[in-house]
């Protein structure tokens, strides 16, 4: 299978993350990429550089006002004052507060959702060259009409238009998909990370030219809490294009390899002809931020099943942290996908 990799992507490596009122060490760390290249590299899959994009095709799904403040954000804040090293909002609009500010501070609060996503020297050539992988993915999968994995990171699936969070900035499957659109294709996004792509839904949430479905863990006591119920089916015309499945704490194969089938049904119904898979690894037993219970064999199974189907996939990186079994994983469902 064709890998798309940069080792730009390494550039970004946060040292902050606040889980539960605690500062912590960043699990989104660069030997993340690592694993994951050396577990491609093992298989004998064809990596290569991506191509160099410009904004334009990041611009089809972020707004212009978020792009400049993603690119300058830790310059601007680096000359305040006793300025912490990374980029962390301290403040945020809530439900009621509804007016930009001017002020980095400020400004940070408006585009970051929560503390997971501090901005360093590096994170944007890092995000960028995230989403180039992912866009240049694609430009493969059109041109081949053949799988190809965007190994990308930071990771994208919580990134909304205007807004990073959960460790994500670009969203890299949805520039993807948006790619496709401006294609003439017909695009489905199957999300099977452990946490809801929050971020994903948000941005096709009225629209009905990229179906949704997301298959993760409940999100009722779990992140990001307030999305990804079953009951959030779209808006306006993309009413019944978006199609959550959450899983109870502690689901394992079975449960969750019946949950893909059911989306992958729905968007075979749906007509699509071309997929984006966000692959997160998160799901797994031993990952250090999931919840479910699905082995390394669970994700060759759910690869296989993707594989199936008729369409080839772009598969985005998505989550899938530090554990002994990561590398496997990737490797597991990159082998199921192509034993199809």
């Amino acid at each position: 299978m064709k890998v798309i990799y940069s080792s730009d992507q390494q550039e970004h490596a946060p040292r902050a993350f606040i889980s539960s009122g605690r500062l912590l060490d960043s699990p989104e760390r660069p030997e993340r990429a690592e694993r994951f290249l050396e577990a491609v590299r093992a298989a004998g899959h064809d990596i290569e550089a991506p191509g160099n994009f410009g904004r334009r095709e990041i611009a089809a799904v972020h707004g212009v006002d978020y792009l400049e403040f993603l690119e300058t954000a830790h310059e601007r804040w680096s000359a305040l004052p006793d300025a912490s090293p990374e980029v962390i909002a301290n403040v945020h609009p809530g439900r009621h507060m509804a007016h930009r500010p001017d002020h980095v501070v400020g400004q940070a609060g408006w585009h970051m959702a929560d503390t997971a996503c501090p901005i360093g020297a590096g994170t944007w050539k890092a995000a960028r060259s995230a989403a180039h992988c992912a866009l240049t993915g694609m430009r493969f999968l059109l041109e081949n009409e053949t799988p190809v994995y965007a190994l990308c990171r930071p990771p994208g699936h919580h990134a909304f238009a205007d807004m990073a969070g959960g460790f994500c900035f670009l969203n890299n499957a949805a520039i993807a998909a948006q790619q496709a659109v401006a294609a003439g294709r017909t695009v489905a996004i199957l999300d099977i990370d452990v946490h809801h792509g929050n971020g994903t839904q948000g941005i096709f949430y009225g629209r009905r030219d990229v179906m949704f479905v997301s298959v993760h863990a409940h999100p009722g006591d779990f992140y990001p809490f307030f999305s990804g119920y079953a009951d959030e089916r779209g808006r306006g015309e993309g009413e019944g294009y978006n199609l959550n499945l959450p899983l109870a704490r502690g689901a394992g194969d079975q449960d969750y390899l019946a949950a893909v089938e059911k989306g992958l049904a729905a968007i075979r119904r749906y007509g699509a002809d071309c997929v984006v898979v966000s692959l997160g690894l998160d799901a797994q037993e031993n990952d250090p931020l999931g919840i479910l219970s699905v082995t390394t064999e669970g994700f060759r199974r759910a690869g296989r099943l993707i594989g199936r189907a008729a369409t080839p996939a772009l598969i985005v990186q998505e989550g899938g942290y530090l554990c002994p079994e990561l590398g496997a994983n990737l490797a597991a469902f990159l082998s199921g996908y192509l034993d199809r």
